[in-house]
C-alpha cells in the first residue's frame, strides 16, 4: 500500500539584497548567521527527501500584476522564475499530478475555489527559497502564490483555514510522496509600497503604473523600483518577530490569527503580511512545534530575517 505523508517544514525570510547588495551590508556577521541557518534548513530538507515541496510564497509584482491579482494561486502545470536580482531564472519543475490533484480536491470539497495556471510566472517570493533552500535537491515543486502587497488581502484566519484543507488534500493524494514545505517570507519590514488604491505623490504613482503596466516589461521599471526600495529606511520589530517565531516554537502559530489585515501592518509593517505564507506552512504541518534556526535584524535589508524547522518526526 502506497502513502503520501508530510515531513518537513520551513519558515525563512527572503531579500533579494542578500543577492545584489552582500558586499554593502554592514552587520556581516548577522547575515552570515541567517545564511548559514538557511544552509541548516537546507541540510534538514535533504535529510528529510522529499520528493516534492509545496513552496508557499508571495507576489512582488514580477508574476502577477494588478490585471488580475487573485487571493491565492496554484500552479498545475509549467513554472517559470523570473530571476530578478540574481535569483534563479527560467523553468522550474512541477509536480503536476499532485498539484492538479490539490486543486481538484479544495474545489470539490466546495470550501475554495483557488486561482490555478498552467503556466505560472513566479519571482523571488518563491525563486530566493529555490536558490537557497533547494539547492542541489532533486525535487519538483507545487507552486502556491499568496497575495500579500494588493489590498483587499485574504485574511490570516482563511490562510490557516486554507493550509489544512491543502494538508487534507496531500494526504488522500493517490500515490507515494514525501512532502515538504516551505513558506517564504517576512518577518516584520516595511516597504516603500502604496496602497494601489490611493497613490500619493510621484514615486507611488509610478509603482502603481509599473503594478498595472508592467505584465510584458517588468524590467523596464526594475531600476527605479529598485532605487525607490533602497532609499527607504529601515522598520524593523523585532519584538513581534520574537513573539511570532515563540508561537512557531510551541506550535501555535494559528495564534497570529487574532490580528486583522491592518493591525498587523500597524504593528509589523507591510511586509509582514508575509507571515500568511508561514501560517499556511505550519497549518500544513498540523501546527508541530518548531525549532528557531535563526533570527537577525537587518536594516541594511530593511526586514527581520528569521529561519524555523517543522519536523513532524519530532516528540512533541
Amino acid at each position: 500500500m502506497t502513502s503520501t505523508e508530510i515531513v518537513l517544514g520551513v519558515g525563512a525570510s527572503h531579500s533579494t539584497l542578500m543577492n545584489t547588495h552582500w558586499e554593502e551590508t554592514l552587520h556581516k556577521d548577522r547575515a552570515e548567521r541567517f545564511r548559514d541557518a538557511l544552509k541548516e534548513a537546507r541540510d534538514e530538507l535533504a535529510a528529510a527527501r522529499p520528493d516534492t515541496v509545496i513552496l508557499v510564497g508571495s507576489n512582488h509584482f514580477r508574476g502577477f500584476w494588478l490585471d488580475l491579482i487573485p487571493a491565492f494561486t496554484l500552479g498545475v502545470g509549467e513554472c517559470v522564475a523570473s530571476g530578478e536580482s540574481g535569483t534563479p531564472k527560467g523553468p522550474q519543475p512541477v509536480d503536476v499530478p499532485l498539484a492538479r490533484h490539490i486543486a481538484g480536491a479544495l474545489v470539490e470539497g466546495g470550501r475554495f475555489d483557488p486561482a490555478y495556471s498552467a503556466r505560472l510566472q513566479i519571482d523571488h517570493g518563491q525563486s530566493h527559497a529555490i536558490q537557497y533552500l533547494l539547492d542541489g535537491l532533486d525535487v519538483e515543486i507545487v507552486p502556491l502564490v499568496v497575495n500579500v502587497f494588493a489590498p483587499p488581502l485574504p485574511t490570516l484566519e482563511r490562510c490557516e483555514e486554507l493550509g489544512r484543507a491543502i494538508r487534507e488534500a496531500v494526504l488522500a493524494f493517490p500515490g507515494e510522496r514525501r512532502v515538504a514545505v516551505i513558506g517564504s517570507g517576512g518577518l516584520s519590514h516595511r516597504l516603500p509600497w502604496p496602497d494601489w488604491r490611493d497613490p500619493h505623490g510621484d514615486d507611488e504613482e509610478f509603482m502603481v503604473g509599473a503594478w498595472l503596466n508592467g505584465r510584458d516589461n517588468w524590467q523596464d521599471y526594475d531600476a527605479r523600483r529598485r532605487e525607490i526600495i533602497r532609499a527607504a529606511e529601515a522598520a524593523l520589530n523585532p519584538g513581534f518577530d520574537d513573539e511570532f517565531l515563540s508561537l512557531v516554537e510551541k506550535g501555535e502559530t494559528h495564534r497570529i490569527t487574532r490580528f486583522t489585515t491592518e493591525e498587523l501592518e500597524k504593528t509589523a509593517g507591510n511586509g509582514a503580511q508575509e507571515v500568511r505564507t508561514w501560517l499556511l506552512m505550519a497549518a500544513l504541518l498540523d501546527h508541530v512545534p518548531g525549532r528557531r534556526l535563526a533570527y537577525e535584524p537587518m536594516p541594511e535589508w530593511l526586514t527581520g530575517m528569521g529561519v524555523a524547522v517543522l519536523n513532524p518526526a519530532e516528540p512533541r
